[in-house]
């Protein structure tokens, strides 16, 4: 699915109001900085509310635990909240999809919530419970208005970011009432945006080797058809992290070249 529009019939007002809140002209820069649930204090993440604080006027909304909103997130903000519900598996793990759903529905209302988001591991150990988890937390998210982001987790397994997989996993997010999927940019990356009904936001991954890596990821998948980013280590712990993701969010949303995005970034990034 390309971008986002409200189908009437398909959702209820508080539905799309917060989906709207989130895709704001259908598109979305969304700022992940919820890596630490089980990544613990990545470089430039080691104190949440300053990496934020400058990154989040640039962003549509951002991806968090309730930890960190809590104690790092300004009220007031006017941005999409998504919440990270499900953990439990730290990175010491050889196996990081023994998931949870490891926060409360009623908490993510009590804390105003946009969406909530849980990892898909699709082919792992614990796929039956990581499936069964996003249909329980679609169950209890719809009645209450809240959109779910299935996020499709590979895990340690890198190398399972190819087109067929990340398809199905996709796919699977949908089918099973995901109002959003977060996924990887793969080859032929159209044919899984074209095979999943609700729109698709693309990971940044880990950090790339140069920002115009970012900026051609980001463009090429936004032309096959992705409503949007996700994104966190390939902008806050780049140098310029506010360059970035002003450079990233002109792609998004003003339809810049690669190019473009790069030389908006040297602009910025100039003016220090």
């Amino acid at each position: 699915m390309t971008g986002w529009k409200p189908h009437p019939g398909t959702m209820d007002w508080g539905m799309q109001d917060r989906m709207a809140r989130l895709f704001p002209g259908g598109k979305s820069v969304m700022l992940a900085v919820d890596h630490g649930y089980f990544l613990g204090p990545l470089s430039k993440l080691e104190q949440p509310a300053k990496t934020i604080a400058p990154l989040l006027p640039h962003a549509d909304a951002i991806a968090l635990t309730r930890g960190v909103l809590r104690t790092s997130m300004p009220a007031g903000s006017g941005k999409g909240v998504i919440l990270r519900v499900s953990g439990g598996v730290s990175v010491l793990q050889e196996d990081l999809s023994d998931e949870t759903l490891a926060t409360g529905i009623d908490e993510a209302v009590r804390l105003n919530a946009s969406a909530v988001a849980m990892s898909v591991f699709v082919g792992a150990p614990h796929e039956h419970q990581s499936i069964a988890n996003l249909a329980k937390l679609v169950d209890e998210a719809e009645p209450r208005g809240l959109p779910v982001l299935g996020i499709t987790a590979v895990g340690k397994e890198l190398d399972k970011r190819d087109a067929r997989y990340l398809a199905l996993a996709s796919r699977i997010c949908a089918e099973f009432g995901a109002r959003m999927v977060k996924t990887y940019h793969c080859p032929d990356f159209a044919k899984v945006v074209d095979s999943c009904p609700v729109p698709i936001v693309v990971a940044g991954g880990p950090k790339l080797t140069t920002e115009q890596d970012v900026f051609d990821l980001v463009a090429n998948a936004m032309a096959a058809g992705a409503a949007g980013v996700d994104m966190g280590r390939n902008i806050w712990q780049h140098e310029q992290p506010v360059a970035m993701i002003r450079a990233v969010r002109g792609i998004v949303h003003e339809g810049l070249s690669a190019k473009e995005a790069s030389q908006r970034f040297h602009e910025l990034a100039g003016k220090r």
